[in-house]
């Protein structure tokens, strides 16, 4: 279920938007997953570690554009981005899976 404020995206459209400087991209999947594959400019911030660190190390100003493997990590990381106060939360559909 898609939360209330995030807002959606797929794939296609973060090619278009991967280039913003305005925007914060980040990865919420485990490392050994990021290593194996990931988009060059995503920053790799585990779900796990998430709440510790999304404050200190994301400006809460900019937009921020969460993936991981299928979109239900980076959903739950949505969530959790908009209930630490960050207004500009993005999800992007079908994560990596659906990355060509």
């Amino acid at each position: 279920m898609p939360t209330k404020g995030v807002r959606q995206i797929t794939t296609t459209d973060l090619k278009r938007e991967l280039n913003d400087k305005n925007k914060q991209y980040i990865d919420v999947r485990t490392p050994e997953e990021f290593k194996a594959r990931n988009i060059q400019g995503f920053k790799n911030l585990p779900l796990h570690q998430l709440a510790q660190q999304a404050v200190s190390e994301l400006s809460i100003e900019k937009e921020v554009v969460v993936i991981c493997q299928s979109g239900m990590r980076s959903n739950k990381a949505s969530k959790l981005l908009k209930k630490q106060g960050f207004k500009q939360v993005t999800n992007v559909k079908g994560g990596m899976g659906a990355w060509l």
